[in-house]
C-alpha cells in the first residue's frame, strides 16, 4: 500500500511544481528569474482563476498524501 502512496506523491508533486511554474508572469521558466517580458504576456482572468484553484487542490492532496505516507506502516 505504501508504494501506491509514494507513486501518487511523486505524481502530485510534479503536477504541483508545474502548476506553480505556470502561474508565474513570465509563462514558463523565464519568469522565475524575475525578468521582464516587455508586457506581451496577457492572461485571461478565467484561466488564472482555474489554475489558482488547481494549485490549491494539488497542495491539499499533497499534504494529505504526506500524512498518509507517514501513518501507513511499511
Amino acid at each position: 500500500m505504501k508504494i501506491y502512496f509514494d507513486i501518487a506523491l511523486i505524481i502530485t508533486s510534479i503536477a504541483l511544481i508545474a502548476s506553480v511554474i505556470l502561474q508565474s508572469k513570465g509563462a514558463g521558466l523565464g519568469g522565475l528569474t524575475g525578468a521582464d517580458t516587455g508586457g506581451f504576456f496577457t492572461a485571461r482572468r478565467g484561466i488564472e482563476k482555474t489554475l489558482f484553484r488547481v494549485t490549491i487542490g494539488l497542495s491539499v492532496v499533497f499534504f494529505f498524501l504526506c500524512i498518509a505516507t507517514v501513518i501507513v506502516p511499511a
